[in-house]
C-alpha cells in the first residue's frame, strides 16, 4: 500500500480522535461502513450508528447494516425517515437530495441532542464533490461532518483500505437511493419505488454484481456493466427478465448500450443548465 493512502488513513484517525463521541449516518455502503469501522476502533463504545429506513432504500441494504453493527457490537439505531411525507421531495425536483438530506440531518441532530452526542458524521468522500450532489450541500449546512473528505479520501482509497481491513464491502457496488432511478419531474411514489426495487433484485438474483433499473414510466432501462452484456442476453436470462418485468408492470424492457454509469440520470439536469447558460 502506498505512502499517500497510509498518510490519508493517519489523517482520518487524527480527525476522529478529536471527538469524544460520534453518530455515524450508516447506510451499509462502502463509505459509511469503512467510516463506522474506523470510528468504532478509535472511539469504541462512544460511537453510535444510525440507519434511516424507508421505501427509498432496498431492504437488503438495511438488513446488511443491522447485521454489520450487531456483529461488531456497535450501538445501532434504525429510524424511519420522513422524506416521502414532504411534497417538494415527492415532486422530484432537482433539489430532492437536498430536501431528503436536510430532513435526515434534522432527525439526526434531534437524536444526537437527546443522546448527548456532540457530532454527526456521514460517509461522503472526495469523489462526491465531482458530481451534482445537493445532499452534500444540505449536510454541510446542517453541520454534519465529512471526515473522509477532510482526510482527502477518494472511493479508490476507501476500497483499498477496506480490503486491507477485511471488510466485505471493499468491492461492493456503489448504491444510491432508489429515487435516483427516476428522472427529475416524474413523481416519486411508493409504488414506483417498489417496482424498481423488485426489478433490480430480480436482475441481481442472476449473479450480476451491479445493476440499475432506470424508470421511464412504461419503460424499464437496465444498466449493467458492459462486461455483463453477454450474460444479460443469454436467452434463458433475457426471457426470464422480460417475463418478470412485465409481471412487475413494465410494458417495455430495454438495455442501456453504454452500460452502468453512476449519476447518469443527472445528464438531463446538466443539459438544461447548459441550455440556460447558452
Amino acid at each position: 500500500m502506498n505512502k499517500e493512502i497510509l498518510k490519508k488513513r493517519e489523517k482520518l484517525i487524527s480527525i476522529i480522535e478529536k471527538y469524544d463521541n460520534l453518530i455515524v449516518a450508516f447506510s451499509g455502503g462502502v463509505d459509511s461502513t469503512f467510516l463506522l469501522k474506523i470510528a468504532h476502533e478509535i472511539l469504541n463504545g462512544n460511537v453510535v450508528a444510525v440507519t434511516a429506513r424507508s421505501s427509498l432504500h432496498p431492504e437488503r441494504e438495511t438488513d446488511f447494516a443491522i447485521k454489520f453493527a450487531k456483529d461488531l457490537g456497535i450501538k445501532h439505531i434504525v429510524i424511519q425517515s420522513r422524506e416521502m411525507s414532504q411534497p417538494d421531495f415527492v415532486a422530484n425536483t432537482k433539489e430532492r437530495c437536498y430536501i431528503c438530506k436536510k430532513m435526515l440531518a434534522q432527525d439526526l441532530l434531534k437524536l444526537a441532542s437527546e443522546m448527548g452526542v456532540s457530532d454527526i458524521a456521514h460517509g461522503a468522500n472526495m469523489d462526491d464533490l465531482d458530481d451534482y450532489r445537493p445532499g452534500f450541500k444540505a449536510a454541510e449546512e446542517m453541520g454534519i461532518i465529512a471526515p473522509l473528505v477532510d482526510a482527502g479520501m477518494a472511493k479508490k482509497d476507501i476500497r483499498m483500505l477496506s480490503n486491507k481491513m477485511g471488510l466485505d464491502t471493499w468491492n461492493k457496488p456503489s448504491m444510491a437511493c432508489l429515487a435516483s432511478r427516476i428522472p427529475y419531474g416524474t413523481p416519486i411514489t411508493d409504488e414506483v419505488l417498489k417496482k424498481i426495487d423488485r426489478a433490480e433484485q430480480f436482475v441481481l438474483s442472476f449473479g450480476f454484481l451491479s445493476c440499475r433499473v432506470r424508470y421511464h414510466n412504461e419503460v424499464a432501462r437496465i444498466e449493467v456493466s458492459p462486461g455483463d452484456f453477454k450474460r444479460l442476453f443469454d436467452d434463458k436470462t433475457r426471457m426470464a427478465i422480460i417475463s418478470k418485468f412485465q409481471e412487475i408492470g413494465f410494458l417495455y424492457i430495454s438495455m442501456d448500450m453504454e452500460g452502468y454509469i453512476e449519476g447518469s440520470m443527472n445528464r438531463s439536469f446538466y443539459k438544461k443548465q447548459a441550455n440556460i447558460i447558452a
